[in-house]
């Protein structure tokens, strides 16, 4: 018997199939209280056209679900504000990864050690500390602004490239025009679409996800240099120049391929595919994820909380879950950020087309290629 929302499809646009799931790879998320709309099971919708995004004229969900959260449980404002254990938990990776790559200073980049380490300890290490920039581009580790942007360009020493201060404008941005064409920074582009559309393009993809993350930006919506990008460059040349001059070269190349690896083929890196890419059929926008890495990437995988509520800390993410679970338990879900990559890869139904756009709004100073006054990215 046809489920409720097959009731409203026309089979015969999919070559006479009898069901939303007949021909198709199987699910890839879960429901943690399934519904009688979705049973967590079955595909909820038909395959996307891989040809293009997915336009929506509607308004991203976050803020409908925050207000809506706020009726219900005014208590939640009581989760609101910064985590004083973030300051330390970054002094304690940094001083983990500086320590490591003075370790391998006479060690042979391409030997097996250096590999291992830079991988299994610096990729995850890295990727912490990325996820570390992320909490604190928020505001979340201090009071005082000024000391959360000194703290984030701290945590930017051991990734060996400066990038805290862009980050925190293009972040915000995200949030707060998700899913807009030429303002939302974290879509894909016209360009990635054309060339990437393919297994081979998508192994590319999640190999090189770093570096897609990193030189998008420049190219999608350019941003104004302040005092805090000069701070931010500054800081981080004259530690890798001193880094090199008084270790060797090795320990920043062990920083570098730490960064590589962080943002590639890495178990934790599967978090950069699974928060904003659909599936199954879908039209949701964010996913979250609420297995055991989360240990080591402060909570993001708590993605849709962290959506609705940026003000709310990573450590207290979980407790916003518990204290709404008949808003967040019945959404859709990832088990597992590893398997997103390798089914990110191999599924037909999802690739970089997989991703909701919206056209950007006529707001009068925050356009296509032009980045929002410096008053809105405290």
């Amino acid at each position: 018997m046809a489920t409720k929302s097959e009731k409203a499809v026309d089979f015969s646009y999919f070559g006479g199939a009898e069901s939303l799931d007949e021909g198709r790879s199987p699910r890839r998320t879960e429901v943690p209280q399934p519904t009688a709309e979705d049973d967590g099971k079955s595909h909820p919708g038909p395959p996307q056209d891989p040809s293009d995004f997915l336009w929506l004229m509607t308004e991203e969900p976050h803020r409908t679900r925050r207000m809506a959260i706020m009726k219900a449980h005014p208590e939640v404002t009581k989760l609101m504000g910064h985590e004083p254990l973030t300051k330390w938990v970054v002094f304690g990776v940094v001083s983990l990864q500086l320590g490591l790559a003075y370790l391998l200073r006479n060690t042979h980049p391409l030997s097996p050690l250096f590999l291992l380490t830079a991988y299994a300890i610096g990729g995850t290490a890295n990727h912490n500390l990325f996820l570390a920039i992320h909490e604190i581009t928020h505001n979340l580790a201090f009071r005082s602004v000024k000391a959360n942007k000194a703290l984030a360009v701290f945590a930017n020493l051991p990734i060996g490239i400066p990038y805290s201060a862009a980050f925190k404008r293009y972040h915000i941005e995200h949030h707060k025009f998700l899913g807009e064409d030429g303002i939302d920074t974290d879509l894909p582009t016209q360009f990635e679409l054309i060339c990437l559309n393919n297994v081979l393009g998508k192994v590319f993809f999640a190999t090189f996800q770093i570096l897609f993350y990193a030189l998008r930006p420049g190219f999608v919506r350019t941003q104004a240099f302040t005092q805090w990008h000069f701070f931010n460059l500054i800081t981080q040349l004259v530690f890798d120049y001193v880094l090199v001059t008084t270790c060797g070269k090795n320990p920043l190349i062990y920083l570098l391929m730490s960064s590589f690896f962080a943002g590639s083929l890495h178990p934790l890196a599967g978090h950069f595919i699974a928060e904003h890419y659909v599936w199954d059929g879908l039209q949701q926008e964010t996913y979250s994820y609420y297995g055991p890495l989360n240990v080591f990437a402060y909570n993001v995988g708590y993605h849709n909380e962290h959506h609705d509520f940026p003000s709310v800390a990573w450590t207290r993410l979980p407790a916003l879950r518990a204290l709404a679970p008949e808003f967040y338990d019945t959404i859709p879900s990832h088990p597992s950020w590893p398997m997103v990559i390798v089914n990110f890869i191999r599924d037909p139904e999802v690739g970089i087309f997989a991703r909701i756009k919206r056209k950007p709004k006529d707001r009068g100073g925050v356009d296509d290629g032009q980045t929002t006054p410096p008053s809105d990215c405290q």
